[in-house]
């Protein structure tokens, strides 16, 4: 289990990546969205974030095209027709449907994910 410290001029948050589901872009901030439902909104780019993933010991999170990084982990069904992306887990109240997402990041993310790049869970 590692933490994501962040920290602004006015408060440090701490974050256990595992309970991580996805980061979303929202202009100048980021929106990072939690396995508990909370969403919490920081002055702070995606490629902020995506910099800080890679330095993780183990990094589970992947971007998706411009907007989002989400947390392999999480990764339930990849629905290329629909361009959709279901992220679900058994701490979650209600699984999260991501639609609009490209052909080609959704090729890429199920080839990784196809190939082991979920560490050896099998989905």
């Amino acid at each position: 289990m590692e933490w994501l410290k962040i920290a602004t001029s006015t408060e440090l948050v701490r974050v256990c990546t595992d309970d991580i589901v996805y980061v979303m872009a929202d202009g100048n901030y980021s929106d990072i969205h939690l396995c508990s439902g909370k969403t919490l909104k920081l002055t702070f780019k995606l490629h902020y974030f995506e910099e800080t993933f890679a330095q993780l010991k183990d990094n589970h999170f992947i971007r998706l095209g411009r907007s989002i990084i989400v947390n392999k982990n999480y990764i339930q069904v990849i629905k290329l027709p629909e361009r959709q992306l279901v992220l679900a887990d058994n701490r979650m109240k209600d699984d999260v449907r991501i639609d609009r997402l490209t052909r080609e990041a959704l090729v890429d993310i199920k080839s990784i994910m196809e190939k082991g790049g979920d560490n050896g869970q099998e989905q």
